[in-house]
This record gives C-alpha cells, sequence and structure tokens, in this order.
C-alpha cells in the first residue's frame, strides 16, 4: 500500500471549507507550519484501542509498530480518516516509558505533531526564544526515505514533533511497516482536525499563549473571560492562538476562581496536570456523524430543551441548513457570528477518567468557537461532573 500521507495537502478545498482557513505567506513566518501532521495517544490498550476507533469512527489503519517489526517496547498503530491521523501507542515492555505515561495521566494526547518545512530552522528560532528541545533534529531512513524531525516540549508533559517527510513515500515511518485491517461497516464521519484544546494551571494560560506567540510565531484568534465563560458555580478563562493559516489553532484554557470547580479544575486533578482536554474534529455531515456515533454506543452531553425553546435562539442564529427540530432530537448546538455559522457537540469523556472528550463541528463560513453556546455547554458539562461527585 502507498500511502498519501501528506495530511496538509489531502484535499484543500474541503480542508478550506471545514475548517475556515486563510491565505497566509509562510515566507515571511519565522517557525512555518503546515498542519497537524498526527495526534500522538498513550493509551492503556492500543490493540483494543485501534479497534475501537476503526469501528466506531470508521478509521482506516495505515501503518503498524511493534515486537514482530523490532520494536520491543510498544506497539503503535497509526489510523487516518480523510486529514486526521492518530497514531495510538501502548507500552508493551515492562519498564516501557509509556506505561509509566499511562499510570500518571490514563489514555490521553503525548504529542502533537505538526508538519513543517525545514525542521532545522523551526528548531533554532524555538532554542533562541527559550523552547525547551526534547529531541534534537535528525534523520530517520529505510527504503521509502528520510523523515526529518525534532521535538520540543510545552505544557505538562505534552510536546510539538517537528515533522519534515517531503523525502519520504513510506506509510508513516521508518521503523513502521504498511498495516490493513477490516474496517466497521459505519462511514467515515470525520474529515479533518480543527482545533486540539490545552488546560493549563490557573495563572499560567498568558504564560502558555507567550510561548506560541515567541517560539513558534502564532497569533492571537480569540479570547473568552469573565461572563463569556462562566456559570452560576465554576468560570474558566480561554486564549486561542493559531498558526498563520490557522490550520492550527489551540485555545488554551485555565481555572478561574468560582464557587465550585470547573471543569478544568476537575480534569487537572484526574489527568494529574497540565494536558490536552479536546479534539474538536471537522466533519461535512454532523447529523449522519452523530446519528452514526450514538447507534455505536458513544455519549453525547445532553442539551436540555429550554436551550432549543428559547426564543432569542432563531433570531440569534437566523437561516441554518437543518430544521431546528432536527438539531434538538440529537442535542446539537448552532451559534453564528458575522462569518457565518456552525453546529457542534460534545461527547462526554472518552475514557474511564474524567479528561478528554470529543467535539463534533460542521462550519459554515464562520470561524468562532460557539461562543453563543459556552453557557448552555458548561451547564451541561457540570451536570455531568456533579453525577461524577466532583463538581
Amino acid at each position: 500500500m502507498t500511502a498519501d500521507h501528506s495530511l496538509t495537502r489531502l484535499d484543500d478545498a474541503l480542508l478550506h471549507q471545514l475548517l475556515g482557513l486563510v491565505e497566509h505567506d509562510p515566507s515571511a513566518d519565522p517557525f512555518p507550519v503546515f498542519g497537524w501532521d498526527a495526534i500522538v495517544w498513550v493509551v492503556g490498550n492500543a490493540t483494543q484501542a485501534s479497534a475501537y476507533y476503526r469501528e466506531v469512527f470508521g478509521m482506516e489503519l495505515e501503518a503498524y509498530s511493534g515486537p514482530e517489526t523490532g520494536n520491543r517496547d510498544h506497539r503503535a498503530f497509526v489510523l487516518r480518516s480523510g486529514a486526521v491521523r492518530f497514531v495510538l501507542t501502548g507500552g508493551v515492555a515492562p519498564e516501557s516509558p509509556l506505561l509509566d505515561h499511562h499510570r500518571r495521566h490514563g489514555d490521553g494526547v503525548y504529542d502533537i505533531a505538526l508538519e513543517v518545512a525545514d525542521v532545522d530552522r523551526c528548531i533554532a528560532h524555538a532554542r533562541s526564544h527559550g523552547a525547551r528541545v526534547l529531541v534534537e533534529p535528525h534523520d530517520a531512513t529505510d527504503k521509502h526515505g528520510t523523515v526529518r524531525s525534532a521535538s520540543i516540549a510545552t505544557y505538562g508533559d505534552t510536546r510539538h514533533t517537528l515533522v519534515d517527510r517531503s523525502g519520504y513515500s513510506g506509510p508513516y515511518l521508518p521503523g513502521y511497516v504498511s498495516r490493513t485491517a477490516v474496517s466497521g461497516t459505519g462511514p467515515r464521519v470525520i474529515q479533518a482536525l480543527d482545533h486540539v484544546v490545552g488546560n493549563v494551571e490557573l495563572g499560567k494560560m498568558d504564560e502558555w499563549v507567550d510561548f506560541y506567540h515567541r517560539v513558534m510565531g502564532f497569533t492571537d484568534l480569540a479570547e473568552f473571560v469573565g461572563d463569556d465563560i462562566a456559570t452560576r458555580y465554576s468560570a474558566l478563562m480561554s486564549k486561542v492562538v493559531a498558526n498563520g493559516n490557522h490550520r492550527i489553532k489551540i485555545p488554551l484554557n485555565e481555572p478561574a476562581v468560582g464557587r465550585k470547580r470547573s471543569q478544568i479544575d476537575e480534569f487537572l486533578e484526574f489527568y494529574c496536570g497540565p494536558g490536552s482536554q479536546h479534539l474538536a474534529l471537522a466533519t461535512p455531515d454532523i447529523l449522519g456523524a452523530v446519528d452514526h456515533l450514538t447507534a455505536a454506543g458513544v455519549d453525547f452531553l445532553p442539551t436540555p430543551a429550554s436551550y432549543y425553546e428559547d426564543p432569542g435562539l432563531r433570531a440569534r442564529i437566523g437561516e441554518v441548513r437543518v430544521p431546528i427540530e432536527e438539531l434538538q432530537s440529537r442535542g446539537i448546538l448552532v451559534d453564528r457570528d458575522e462569518d457565518g455559522y456552525l453546529l457542534q457537540i460534545f461527547t462526554v469523556p472518552i475514557g474511564d477518567r474524567p479528561t478528554v472528550f470529543f467535539e463534533l463541528i460542521e462550519r459554515h463560513g464562520s470561524l468562532g468557537f460557539g461562543k453563543g453556546n459556552f453557557q448552555a455547554l458548561f451547564l451541561a458539562i457540570e451536570r455531568e461532573q456533579a453525577r461524577r461527585g466532583n463538581l
């Protein structure tokens, strides 16, 4: 199998429509990033997690590394759906550092890998602006060519691996072999990665926003503070940074003082520190995606009927492609800004710990994050926290 591994160049017209991208001149960028390369997870059982994402989300297995390929430390399954690439890793050797990571954090995102044109240029810029380099630039080569990469530290135990795979035609990376498997019968419900949200400690949000400005040349895209993002019981603050073409969007959240513990406080406690809270997955058909995932056993945060019965909702959102009744029957939220509208819905946490979850998002011109839905969303999250005894 010959894989089209360059996710950032896959179906560019569709990606622009799904993600709301902007024009950008990378030659003027000190740290030019093309797009997401992969989301690397550490999970308790990569074999079963791979089967889950194939069966439920319709992802396709593309590559594998493990004891059978000479990797005695862990197993890794490379899955893809549209322009989304997940790498699911699980420790095999008792001394594997992945097992230590999992003991501390549970299932979660270990590496947000980014595709760049010049790894050395990016690392030199990052180092000169105070970044901690975890892995120096190096080449990995096999019969399919060479991949150059390096890694820098970000919040918590999360890292960004910078990848230049322009000289490589293999399935993923040297050390991996092509691997296919019988996929589930369901549709491919996700096409792209819209954004990845990071939760950090109280007082640390601006520090990490500055990191993305200073080290990676990202710019501010949005800011939510005060009443924008508070309920009667809890509050948080959020700022969104993005790369030049807005393909990489990273909202950064920190807790704010409230009467009770916020969703950020809960995450930080059960993840044992900062980490990636949720991944927004772009879909061209959110209704079909929710129907399929619900039938497959995925649980979504419930939205109360009062959200749809609010007379101000229809005035605020205007005309959308589906009747409000169809959205209500599935619990899908809708919001509009000056550029268009979006539809979105959130799962409950996907693992045993109340940490990582998914958002499904369908954009129709909107470049925002559903600000008009924040109150309904956070109230729904608080209800789930209360059920778990963590509010």
